[in-house]
C-alpha cells in the first residue's frame, strides 16, 4: 500500500485522526461513557491538556476520542487533535521546528477555495429549525469545560461569513454559547475580527449576516483560520492559506437555508444569521457570571454584548464527530502561536532578511502574549537589529505582550536554554526595553486600571522587549563549550 502524505492527503477531520491513530502516544480512544457537561474537560485535562489549564499529568499528552457521550449516542467527541506542536508536524507533514516557516510560504502563495457541485458528507443528515422537536441542545453535543460555564460552548466552530459591501468572504473562530433551542451567542471581540466587522457593517445596513459555522474539519483549516492583520487583512480569506498547506483548494459546499457556503468536509455545520444588533447576556441561562475558561487559564466573565445567532437549520455526516478544546489548552497555543509565528517571519524578514532566523510564540503565553527570537548577528552593523526586529514583531502582532531575544545557539524550543541565556547574556538594567501605554489583550487580567492606575483602560500593556543576546564585539567571550565530537552508540551498546 502507498504510504500516506500527510501534508496533501489528509482532506478532513476523519484523515487526520487516522494518520493520528498510526503514530504510538498520538491518540487515546475510550468507550467509558462521559458526560460532556464538565467531566469530558475534567478527564482530558488529566491525560492530555497542555498550555497553561491546571497541570496534567502530561504536558505532552495524546488527544482522545470518546466513543459513548452521555445522551448522544450515535456521536464521538474528539478533543486535542492540534494539542501539541509535535502533532501539528505530523498532521502538517514538516519537522516541528518548521511549522511557522510552512505557514509563512503558504500564506504567500495562497489557493483559493473553490464551490463544490458534488453531494457534501457535511449535509448527509439535515435538521431544520421549523420542525417539530428541533433543538440544538439535543443535535450539538456541545460540552463545557468546567461546571459554572455559562453553557454548553462550541469551541472551534469556523465561523464563515461575506461581507456586505465588498462580496469578501472569510472564516475565523469565535466561542459560542447554546442559548436556547435554535439561538447561539456569538462573542466578538472589538475590532479584533473580521466577521465582527461584517456584522457590524450589517447592523449599519440594518439587516442579518448569514453564518455557517463548520465544526470538525481538517485541522490545516483550523490553526491557518486564526491569522489575523495585518498579515491577512479584511478581505483575505485565510482558507488560502490552508489549501496552500494542502496544495488543493479547500471545497466549499452551499448552504440550504441562508445565502452562504460551508464547509464542504465538516462533520457538522450550523446555517444561521447574526441579527442586526441584537445582543445577549452570556450567562443568561447559568447566571454564573462567567462564560468559559479562557487562554491565559482563568475563568472568563461573561459578555453582556454577545451577538445573537439565529439557527436555521444543522446538518451533519451520518454518525458524526465532535470537535472541542480546552480554553486553557495547547490547542489554543498551536492555534493562536504558530500563525503568529509566520506573521512576525513575514514581517521580519521584509525589512531585515535574514536577521532573525525562527520565533517561537511560547506556549505560556498561549501563542498570543510571547514571542522568542533567534537573532543572527554577523558583522558589527548587525548589532542593534535584534531590538529592530522586536519592535517589527510588535507590528506583526498587535496583542503580542513580551519578545526574548537570543542568539543563534540558543534553542527557542527549549525554556531552559533561552532562560540559561538570560542569566548569563542578560542585565536588567541595560537589556529591558518597555513601550507602556500600548493596546494588547483584554484577556490579561494585569492590564487593567485596577491593578495598576498607569494603566488608561483595560488591554492597555507595557510592552517589554529582552535582549539576550550577545554584544557582537563579545562573541568569542560567550562561545559555549566545545566537547568533544564521539558515537555515543560505542559505549551504548551490550
Amino acid at each position: 500500500m502507498e504510504q500516506m502524505n500527510n501534508r496533501t492527503d489528509i482532506t478532513d477531520l476523519r484523515t487526520a485522526l487516522e494518520v493520528l491513530r498510526k503514530i504510538p502516544g498520538q491518540i487515546i480512544e475510550t468507550d467509558t461513557p462521559v458526560d460532556p457537561q464538565a467531566e469530558l474537560a475534567g478527564v482530558y485535562r488529566y491525560v492530555g491538556a497542555g498550555g497553561t489549564v491546571q497541570r496534567p499529568t502530561d504536558t505532552a499528552g495524546p488527544a482522545m476520542i470518546f466513543h459513548h457521550v452521555n445522551g448522544f449516542e450515535d456521536t464521538d467527541i474528539a478533543i486535542g487533535v492540534v494539542g501539541t506542536r509535535q502533532r501539528v508536524a505530523y498532521l502538517f507533514g514538516c519537522e516541528k521546528e518548521n511549522v511557522g516557516k510552512l505557514l509563512t510560504e503558504c500564506v504567500q502563495h495562497p489557493v483559493d477555495p473553490v464551490e463544490s457541485k458534488d453531494p457534501a458528507p457535511c449535509q448527509e443528515v439535515v435538521h431544520l429549525a421549523t420542525e417539530p422537536g428541533f433543538d440544538l441542545h439535543r443535535l450539538i453535543p456541545a460540552p463545557t469545560n468546567t461546571p459554572v460555564d455559562a453553557g454548553p460552548y462550541i469551541t472551534l466552530g469556523m465561523c464563515y461569513a461575506t461581507h456586505p459591501d465588498t462580496g469578501c468572504s472569510d472564516v475565523t473562530i469565535h466561542r459560542m454559547c447554546i442559548q436556547g433551542k435554535d439561538e447561539l451567542s456569538v462573542f466578538l471581540q472589538p475590532g479584533s475580527r473580521h466577521i465582527g466587522a461584517m456584522a457590524e457593517r450589517a447592523t449599519q445596513l440594518g439587516q442579518p449576516l448569514p453564518i455557517s459555522v463548520s465544526i470538525g474539519v481538517d485541522p490545516a483549516i483550523e490553526v491557518t483560520s486564526c491569522f489575523e492583520p495585518p498579515t491577512t487583512p479584511l478581505g483575505f480569506n485565510e482558507l488560502s492559506i490552508a489549501g496552500a498547506l494542502r496544495q488543493t483548494p479547500v471545497r466549499m459546499k452551499k448552504c440550504l437555508t441562508i445565502n452562504e457556503y460551508a464547509i464542504a468536509n465538516a462533520e457538522y455545520v450550523i446555517e444561521g444569521e447574526i441579527l442586526p444588533g441584537e445582543h445577549v447576556i452570556e450567562d443568561q441561562n447559568s447566571h454564573t457570571g462567567y462564560a468559559m475558561p479562557e487562554f491565559p487559564g482563568y475563568n472568563g466573565k461573561a459578555s453582556h454584548e454577545c451577538w445573537r445567532l439565529k439557527v436555521k437549520a444543522v446538518t451533519h455526516r451520518k454518525h458524526p464527530i465532535m470537535q472541542t478544546c480546552i480554553g486553557p489548552s495547547g490547542e489554543h497555543v498551536d492555534m493562536a502561536g504558530i500563525p503568529t509565528e509566520a506573521s512576525i517571519l513575514m514581517m521580519i524578514d521584509r525589512a531585515l532578511p535574514g536577521k532573525v532566523t525562527n520565533v517561537y510564540a511560547h506556549p505560556s503565553g498561549g501563542g498570543k502574549y510571547m514571542a522568542v527570537l533567534q537573532c543572527r548577528k554577523e558583522t558589527h552593523t548587525d548589532e542593534g537589529k535584534q531590538r529592530q526586529a522586536a519592535l517589527l514583531a510588535f507590528s506583526a502582532f498587535p496583542e503580542l505582550k513580551h519578545v526574548i531575544l537570543v542568539d543563534e545557539d540558543v534553542d527557542i524550543f527549549d525554556t531552559d536554554d533561552v532562560l540559561w541565556a538570560m542569566n548569563t547574556r542578560f542585565q536588567g538594567d541595560r537589556d529591558v526595553i518597555t513601550i507602556p501605554g500600548v493596546r494588547c489583550h483584554p484577556l490579561d487580567p494585569s492590564s487593567d486600571p485596577a491593578y495598576d492606575g498607569s494603566i488608561s483602560d483595560r488591554g492597555i500593556s507595557c510592552k517589554t522587549i529582552f535582549d539576550c543576546t550577545v554584544p557582537f564585539a563579545m562573541q568569542d567571550r560567550f562561545r559555549r563549550a566545545q566537547f568533544m565530537e564521539v558515537d555515543p552508540e560505542k559505549w551504548l551498546k551490550g
